[in-house]
């Protein structure tokens, strides 16, 4: 009897099969903004209403950020408003960071994004929940139930980046809508403190012009 088993993948193996393939890519991306693929920074901004994946990059931190590439879901769950636990479907709403890299997620490739984080956790034990939830991730295919799927040309081309970032631990900013673009900030029955939640992402979005 013959098992087909999957060969697992490392990182390196990863970037030895797509690292060529994406700088020819996103050459002309790198080229219009003046940056080198072999040394910037990045970030990530996602936006929950226009289903949309911006990538950003710069030089280094004292550079302003520049837009690199727009990349749209391909599917989405739950609605406007933070995840609160386990099995909401959620996508959470926050200041985040990269966490790991995934190069043997179900979904291609994947990038976990460090929820729940220090706000998460604070606002959870004040209004005493405990079962948050975890393992949000940005990764390939055309499925979710509470993380951001962006298809698998698309998850190669983010995964290559983040492993040559130079900001390991780069941002993760996830938005129930663009507030560069519409400062009006949406009410969600379930919380009382979204304001305090969409203010601390509305300013940290302002450093990332359109």
């Amino acid at each position: 009897m013959f098992f087909n088993l999957k060969e697992k993948q490392t990182i390196e193996t990863v970037l030895k099969k797509y690292s060529s393939k994406v700088k020819v890519s996103l050459k002309n991306n790198f080229e219009i903004n003046s940056i080198t693929f072999d040394h910037f920074e990045m970030a990530i901004l996602a936006f929950k209403k226009e289903q949309v994946v911006e990538l950003y990059v710069r030089k280094n931190e004292t550079d302003n950020w520049k837009l690199l590439k727009k990349y749209p879901f391909t599917a989405f769950s739950g609605t406007m408003g933070p995840k609160l636990k386990n099995g909401d479907k959620q996508i959470p709403e926050g200041i985040y960071k990269m966490e790991y890299l995934n190069p043997n997620s179900s979904y291609h490739l994947s990038i976990k994004v460090n929820y729940p984080n220090t706000f998460d956790k604070e606002k959870a034990n004040l209004e005493q929940r405990t079962d948050l939830g975890g393992d949000i991730m940005i990764h390939g295919k055309s499925v979710t139930i509470g993380c951001i799927p962006v298809g698998d040309d698309t998850i190669e081309e983010i995964f290559v980046l983040a492993s040559k970032a130079k900001n390991v631990n780069f941002p993760i900013i996830i938005a129930p809508h663009d507030f560069r673009t519409n400062k009006l900030f949406p009410q969600i029955e379930t919380i009382s403190w979204e304001k305090e939640l969409y203010t601390s992402i509305s300013k940290e979005l302002a450093n990332f012009k359109i």
